[in-house]
């Protein structure tokens, strides 16, 4: 288990320009997203994602910062920019968290999730359908901050967007995570009030806006 540290930007010229000329290209792919909720939202209504990437299952539940990170000058600047997410990647895990989550919400009946991660019959089970499905092309590049990497994605329903993003191990320091990333922001030029919308806010604002309105009443965008 892991928490993401992440913050989002809009690629330009001379973005790219930099990243070309003093980082390092470490690769180029494509993947397909497919994501999971009910048809109330109880999961994204709490800022959890459950999502399947190249057949596998990742669930990103959103942690709060503790009392130093809210007593330390960078919370104001650079973290009101950053999302932090704990990643599960364990299906069974997964599977138990959901399943708590909703039953939490609900009060439902007890639910058997088979621990095959080919057989996605507990997905009906729980009452989960695909809301969102899209395909991203990302290249990543590494500058001389260790530990961080920046991912330039292309989605198929024609949003770009960049990604400076630092995996910190549980319990890991997300106060260096935090800083790194603002110390690489700077070197790619981006100023603090940069707010960027990812991926997922425009596909549901694009393809589902009663999904993306209730999120916003939410305040999970």
């Amino acid at each position: 288990m892991s928490v993401e540290v992440e913050r989002k930007f809009l690629c330009n010229a001379d973005i790219l320009k930099t990243l070309e000329e003093t980082g390092v290209c470490v690769g180029q792919r494509q993947f397909r997203d497919q994501y999971f909720d009910n048809p109330s939202f109880d999961l994204t209504r709490r800022d959890i994602w459950l999502r399947k990437r190249k057949e596998c299952w990742e669930l990103k539940c959103p942690i709060t910062l503790n009392v130093a990170e809210e007593a330390s000058g960078v919370q104001s600047k650079a973290a009101a920019l950053c999302s932090r997410y704990r990643e599960l990647t364990n299906l069974p895990e997964i599977q138990r968290r959901v399943k708590d989550v909703l039953k939490d919400i609900r009060g439902d009946r007890e639910t058997e999730a088979g621990p095959s991660q080919e057989d996605e019959s507990w997905l009906s089970d729980m009452n989960l359908v695909c809301f969102a499905d899209f395909t991203t092309v990302r290249q990543s590049f590494t500058l001389e901050e260790k530990g961080v990497q920046i991912d330039l994605d292309q989605a198929d329903f024609g949003y770009h967007v960049g990604e400076i993003e630092v995996l910190v191990p549980e319990a890991g320091d997300v106060q260096s995570a935090l800083e790194k990333i603002e110390r690489t922001a700077r070197k790619l030029g981006l100023t603090e009030d940069q707010q960027v919308n990812g991926k997922m806010n425009v596909y549901l604002q694009r393809n589902h806006p009663e999904h993306y309105a209730r999120l916003l009443r939410e305040h999970v965008f």
